[in-house]
């Protein structure tokens, strides 16, 4: 069975309204395999933090209201993903971070990918397209 790191990004996309959203049904085939057991997901800490701060910023913008968004993380957190402690990864994901110039956050989800030998499943296509090539990032609009 696949074990996939799981970006904020795509998760969010299964509880935020689709009105202008894009890669929406492409999250939600990921969702549904993960539901019909072909697939598990593995987490870094920040995922959770990160997840929320997208249904903050989302109820800010008028695009679920304020009590979905509570909700909405808490859908999530019944899902139960194992999660990895980002301190265990920081040394790795700095050096990413450092070596592609991008975000040390975005760098514990592939320290992550690459710890556990498996792909990091994002929405942010810019992110797939610099570390693609070197790293284990599958961006969600490609065939995963």
């Amino acid at each position: 069975m696949s074990v996939p790191v799981l970006d904020a990004s795509v998760a969010a996309k299964w509880v935020l309204p689709a009105k202008g959203e894009t890669l929406v049904d492409e999250a939600r085939k990921l969702l549904e395999r993960y539901v019909n057991g072909e697939i598990r997901f593995v987490v870094p800490d920040l995922f959770w933090a990160e997840t929320a701060n997208i249904f903050w910023k989302a109820s800010r913008q008028g695009r679920c209201t304020w009590p979905d968004a509570p909700a909405a993380l808490a859908s999530l957190e019944q899902r139960n993903f194992p999660t990895v402690s980002s301190r265990a990864l920081l040394a790795s994901a700095y050096d990413l971070a450092t070596a592609f110039d991008c975000t040390v956050y975005d760098s514990l989800y592939v320290a992550l990918a690459i710890e556990s030998k498996a792909n990091l499943v994002t929405a942010d296509q810019r992110l797939a397209n610099a570390l693609s090539r070197d790293c284990p990032v599958r961006w969600l609009g490609a065939a995963i």
